[in-house]
């Protein structure tokens, strides 16, 4: 069992893509059958939720519902590990504090460069490899 707070980029782009064996597709499918134990909070959450729903991605409403209930049934809410880290978009902190409160979990982005350069920011690619390597 692995944990890791999943940036709201990389359900997009696994909603998004049309390929079966695209890394974000696969971390999904991980994320659906419970080998990633997704860790979140309320404000996580409700940014899936607004995110996944904005008109300009059309993206079916059973989709959206599959992810978002895999993550509340096999999530972990969690509170806010508070950094000192400065972010280029302020709105990114929640995901690393809510990935620094549980040890040894991950923060998986495609944004990494948005991120500190720490050993928990990985891509869905890279988390792979970790999940591989387990």
């Amino acid at each position: 069992m692995l944990y890791a707070v999943i940036d709201t980029n990389v359900l997009v782009s696994a909603l998004l893509s049309s390929h079966d064996d695209s890394s974000t597709v696969v971390v999904r499918n991980h994320i659906l059958e419970g080998t990633i134990v997704p860790l979140y909070n309320e404000e996580i959450f409700q940014e899936y939720l607004d995110v996944l729903h904005r008109p300009k991605f059309q993206f079916p409403t059973g989709k959206i519902d599959d992810i978002l209930d895999a993550i509340a049934r096999n999530g972990l809410m969690m509170g806010r590990t508070k950094t000192e880290e400065v972010f280029p978009d302020p709105k990114d902190v929640v995901f690393y504090e809510v990935a620094l409160s549980k040890e040894g979990s991950y923060l998986v982005t495609g944004n990494t460069k948005h991120f500190p350069k720490t050993p928990i920011v990985v891509t869905p690619a890279e988390l792979l490899e970790i999940i591989k390597n387990l």
